[in-house]
């Protein structure tokens, strides 16, 4: 009995990838098409670039980049709903306050926070809380932050603390009220944020 085969016949050949069109293919449209894709692509790039610069002493941003904010203002708004009197930081005229907001800190601190950008880019927070130091720590600092010691700056006593961000942590009690001042700002940026914050008008 003569054995039977399982291979099956010669099939059509594989016609493999589709085979790239010639240059001489290529319409206007498609030339178009790729340097429209091009053009956007550059630009894209261009505009997260523009706002950033280097900084030896820590990144920095365009100071016009950005939204402002009446800091002045808003902290009036909120101050009526603190339990704690806050402050008025009178900074530089080419200062710029970018945000304020407010937070929980521990079991039942509240806390402002204003940033500004300074006139070199640099950013500085800073915080006014009702809430102890080791709780604002624990919400404002990345790890397990270091004191590396104190810092006086027109009679008041600041704290320094690092963390895991490299940005220096600062804190200060000034009339019962904890501040607390970070960012990638210089030290004497800090220090004139800190006086602005510590001798800023007290509101009602």
């Amino acid at each position: 009995m003569a054995g039977v085969s399982s291979a099956s016949g010669p099939g059509p050949a594989d016609p493999g990838p589709p085979a790239k069109p010639p240059r001489s293919a290529l319409t206007v449209r498609d030339m178009v098409g790729a340097v429209v894709v091009l053009v956007v692509l550059v630009l894209a790039f261009a505009g997260v670039t523009r706002s950033c610069s280097f900084a030896p002493g820590g990144p920095s941003v365009d100071p016009a980049a950005g939204p402002t904010v009446d800091a002045p203002a808003q902290l009036r708004v909120l101050a009526g709903a603190m339990p704690f009197a806050l402050r008025v930081p009178a900074v530089p005229a080419d200062w710029r306050a970018t945000t304020v907001d407010t937070a929980r800190v521990g079991t039942g601190g509240r806390a402002v926070r204003a940033g500004y950008l300074t006139a070199a880019g640099h950013y500085l927070r800073l915080v006014q809380t009702d809430a102890d130091e080791p709780a604002l720590l624990a919400t404002e600092a990345e790890g397990a932050p270091v004191a590396s010691g104190p810092v006086v700056v027109n009679g008041v006593t600041w704290v320094t603390y690092a963390d895991e961000t490299r940005e220096p942590i600062r804190i200060a009690t000034v009339d019962g009220v904890r501040l607390l001042i970070t960012g990638s700002g210089t030290d004497d940026e800090f220090r004139t944020l800190a006086v602005a914050a510590a001798s800023g008008q007290v509101l009602p």
